[in-house]
């Protein structure tokens, strides 16, 4: 007997966001020794942007507002995570799973990374493959109990960022942009495909905004005057934060000193999520 599929359906789940009796189940459960409330991603439509580093950052300010975070880095073939955190030990394991590596502040990491025999060591695994590995850092590691976890994403809108978003059960997304035109259209991409996979968009904060003039104070667009405040009254989406060029960052980011960063604006975006996407008993 043939199935009853909706109207125009191709037989293909990969970008339909309709539910139907031929559809697969699309979220991955957690294993039995995890419970993570709250799954946030950070996504960017192009590599380069810095989103990464707001991943880290956001998940730093909710940490030290006494929430237990977590970090899952699910940007496979660039995993610049743990080093931003200064960690170069392995992840360990058991037949139960897979042990996440806390960092100085608690905040709990998994990452490629953590797995490979060398940290400069390529990943040249096919789609499936890192699809994959995608799926099992949800299903296989150990978490525990976890507040927000944020997730850095795989940058642009192909196969694998589809993997996220259909097997892990996203609550919401923050897309990270610059202020070149380039990226502001490629915001929107990034916008279309989670409207698509129906997951709500938090906002938008946009990296590498300004650099404020160490003598005056005064902000220097070195990449153009920013154009998010208008990509988002267009998406009727808040911009969360606007954060800075600032060496002093870069410079502790490169040492593995992330959680010991102060960047204006990251603690507002933090707020607001926790306010939007409140953790319940």
């Amino acid at each position: 007997m043939a199935e009853n599929k909706p109207e125009g359906c191709s037989g293909s789940c990969d970008s339909c966001s309709k539910d139907c009796s031929s559809r697969a189940p699309s979220k991955l459960p957690q294993n039995q020794f995890s419970s993570v409330k709250k799954v946030i991603g950070v996504v960017s439509g192009k590599g380069g942007v810095g989103k990464s580093l707001v991943t880290s950052l956001l998940a730093c300010a909710v940490q030290t507002r006494g929430f237990k975070t977590a970090v899952f880095d699910a940007d496979v073939t660039g995993p610049s995570v743990p080093k931003e955190f200064g960690i170069h030990q392995k992840a360990s394991g058991s037949e139960l799973g897979l042990d996440p590596v806390e960092t100085h502040l608690g905040i709990k990491i998994m990452s490629v990374n953590l797995l490979l025999e060398q940290e400069d060591a390529p990943v040249v695994w096919r789609g499936p493959v890192i699809s994959g590995v995608i799926n099992q850092f949800w299903t296989d590691v150990l978490w525990g109990d976890v507040d927000y976890m944020f997730v850095d994403m795989p940058p642009g809108t192909g196969d694998v960022p589809l993997t996220v978003f259909q097997s892990i059960p996203l609550d919401g997304i923050v897309i990270v942009t610059t202020p070149q035109d380039l990226v502001t259209m490629i915001v929107k991409k990034a916008y279309h495909m989670a409207q698509m996979m129906n997951v709500p968009v938090i906002g938008l904060i946009e990296n590498m905004s300004y650099i404020a003039c160490p003598d005056c104070g005064k902000h220097i667009s070195l990449f153009g005057e920013s154009k998010v405040d208008a990509v988002a009254a267009e998406m009727e989406l808040p911009v969360l934060a606007k954060l800075p060029v600032d060496p002093n960052t870069a410079a502790l980011v490169d040492k593995g000193g992330v959680e010991l960063a102060k960047v204006p604006g990251i603690e507002e975006a933090a707020a607001y999520i926790m306010e939007h996407f409140p953790v319940t008993e």
